[in-house]
């Protein structure tokens, strides 16, 4: 694997090779290894990963035509949009993206295709709260989970969306009150990542927390973690109008890709059975492409009704609902 410094020296000092891909990545590099090992395996076309945690717009325009990245992979629509929105990106016609994704998670104008979705779910403490106690995302702001929430930093990109579908559902107003709600609710000071957020409720810190599903899957895989894991169910709260609230990984090409026609290939290899299903056994994600199976773990959490709120219409609020997050003070 190539670290950003080499890739960008690649681009500046040598011809880049004919059966190679360069892609910067929002994604933890374990995540994609064994998609890249799979696709090489068979295909015999290196892909080099950069993981690029911050400023990968920013870096893309900075290095202009000569970025030797053909793609970027994110795990947010909002990064996502970020990234066509600052014109680093080009349209990609493929009869084989266009059968594979659903029509509802790629960019009408053909610039980003969601590889795989996963639901902002609730953990719920077995022992402390009651089967149907959990809702909808509304009633997370009431008076009954006063001190009793858990969750990461309200400005991180998963809780920025979930705040943007509210203000999708609701407005900027109603919006405004339910993440001050929410505050309100919280056991302690936003602190970790989820899968803290599931121990602290093992720990009798609070007893539900807003947590994405693949996360669970990966405590499960932990034999240190398996007993908070296993403290909790997995809830899927609705809109009061609408499903659970969904976000994506995803992919685009870069306007400059140098392996064009090489990063095609792997962008339609992401969408094919075979890689649905790495996504699937491996990183416990729920496939898009039709047909293709959810583990056997993700399936036993049951099936829930995905909101039908337009991803582009939670990004296009992302900035009213960093706003919000800031002005009530969130994670203070």
């Amino acid at each position: 694997m190539l670290r950003l410094s080499t890739l960008a020296l690649l681009a500046c000092t040598t011809p880049l090779l004919a059966q190679e891909i360069n892609v910067y990545s929002h994604r933890q590099p374990e995540l994609i290894q064994p998609l890249v090992d799979a696709f090489t395996a068979e295909t015999g076309i290196a892909v080099n990963v950069a993981f690029v945690d911050k400023g990968m717009a920013e870096r893309l325009q900075a290095e202009g035509d000569r970025s030797p990245a053909d793609l970027v992979l994110t795990v947010d629509i909002a990064r996502l949009m970020q990234i066509v929105d600052a014109d680093v990106t080009q349209p990609v016609q493929s009869d084989v993206l266009e059968a594979n994704i659903p029509e509802a998670l790629r960019d009408p104008a053909d610039h980003w295709f969601g590889l795989t979705s996963r639901a902002r779910i609730v953990y719920a403490s077995k022992d402390r709260v009651a089967p149907g106690e959990v809702t909808t995302y509304e009633d997370l702001a009431s008076e009954k989970w006063r001190g009793r929430i858990c969750t990461r930093s309200g400005l991180h990109d998963y809780n920025v969306a979930l705040l943007g579908a509210v203000i999708v559902h609701h407005g900027e107003e109603a919006a405004t009150a339910w993440a001050e709600g929410l505050k309100a609710n919280l056991a302690r000071k936003p602190d970790g990542g989820d899968r803290d957020q599931v121990k602290a409720i093992a720990a009798g810190e609070c007893d539900i927390a807003l947590g994405n599903t693949y996360y669970m899957g990966q405590m499960l895989a932990d034999p240190e973690q398996v007993p908070a894991a296993e403290s909790v169910n997995i809830v899927f709260p609705t809109f009061e109008n609408g499903g659970t609230h969904l976000n994506i990984s995803g992919v685009a090409m870069t306007k400059s890709a140098p392996n064009k026609e090489n990063a095609l290939k792997f962008m339609e290899w992401l969408s094919s059975d075979a890689a649905q299903k790495i996504y699937a056994e491996t990183n416990h994600e729920y496939p898009v492409k039709p047909g293709v199976e959810r583990s056997a773990l993700v399936a036993g959490w049951g099936d829930y009704t995905p909101d039908p709120t337009s991803l582009a219409d939670i990004a296009a609020a992302r900035a009213a609902a960093v706003k919000i997050m800031e002005t009530v003070n969130f994670d203070g």
